[in-house]
């Protein structure tokens, strides 16, 4: 009988039971946060673009500031951020991508990768004035103020960020990959190549990402080893001298209109700070899709 009455007896489901008021309220508050979260962001968006729109046009984006023409422009600044962008990536990411698989694939699990590690964390965590402190005295001593010396205090700065992130891609990567691939003939180097990173890719890229939002709000540590000037590239072979000379970041104008409490062409420079930072990212997502394997049929 009591056998009978087990068969007889619906078998209880975890997706057929009856929400609890607990979870019902923490999943409230899950999408509570989530709201929270976009709307703090969408509302800062929101309101840069209210202060800053009536100052962003052609002509305030293509000059440069001239007290005998009248004009505000940030030209020269936006070419001086897309600069050090430029060079502090060329710099940084071969070197941060090529630490972490050494230290992911290559080095042996031991005191030396430990404290690799730990030290990547700690450079992480320092305050960017030390930076720009740092990157003064050393390369500001050869090269002075200048788009250079920015760049390189900027490639030590966010070195462990993209150093961390692609380790953390690269352990995502299943075993079997690696084994699969070697295990067909394959070289250690030729499986990091076409199997590894590709497949490690959209982790690679979040670290870079998050490596441009740094360089291009950057303002601390540009303030001692990039300078402020403001002038036009005058030309393409001009670029050699323009990255050893003096140039001030969009940051940095926005940091001066702000101490000279001109808050209306501040709001305009934060708005294109904006922009260009979408840009980029945007850009970036696509040019990575391209390579992620895990994505294509």
């Amino acid at each position: 009988m009591a056998d009978q009455e087990k068969q007889n007896t619906p078998a209880v489901s975890v997706l057929g039971k009856k929400p609890r008021v607990s979870d019902m309220i923490l999943l409230g508050l899950i999408y509570l946060c989530a709201i929270f979260a976009v709307a703090l962001i969408a509302g800062i968006i929101l309101y840069v673009a209210y202060r800053g729109i009536g100052v962003v046009n052609w002509t305030f984006l293509t000059t440069a500031p001239s007290f005998l023409k009248g004009t505000v422009g940030i030209a020269g600044n936006i070419i001086n951020t897309l600069l050090v962008v430029a060079l502090t990536l060329l710099i940084a990411t071969p070197v941060g991508v090529g630490s972490a698989i050494y230290l992911n694939e290559y080095a042996k699990e031991g005191r030396f990768t430990k404290i690799v590690e730990f030290t990547t964390e700690t450079l992480s965590g320092i305050p960017s004035i030390i930076y720009g402190l740092f990157g003064f005295m050393l390369f500001g001593s050869i090269w002075g103020y200048c788009i250079l010396t920015g760049s390189l205090t900027l490639t030590i700065m966010v070195l462990p960020l993209i150093t961390r992130n692609t380790q953390e891609a690269l352990k995502t990567v299943p075993a079997s990959y690696r084994t699969g691939a070697l295990g067909m003939g394959a070289t250690k180097w030729y499986m990091i190549r076409t199997v590894l990173l590709p497949s490690a890719m959209p982790g690679i890229v979040t670290g870079v990402i998050l490596a441009i939002g740094r360089i291009v709000g950057e303002s601390a540590a540009l303030l001692f080893t990039g300078g402020s000037d403001n002038s036009l590239l005058k030309s393409v072979t001009d670029l050699p001298g323009k990255l050893l000379s003096s140039g001030g970041t969009l940051t940095i104008a926005l940091y001066l209109y702000m101490s000279k409490a001109e808050y209306d062409t501040a709001f305009g420079i934060a708005l294109v700070l904006i922009v260009i930072v979408l840009l980029i990212n945007f850009a970036t997502k696509a040019l990575t899709a391209k390579f992620d394997v895990t994505r294509r049929k």
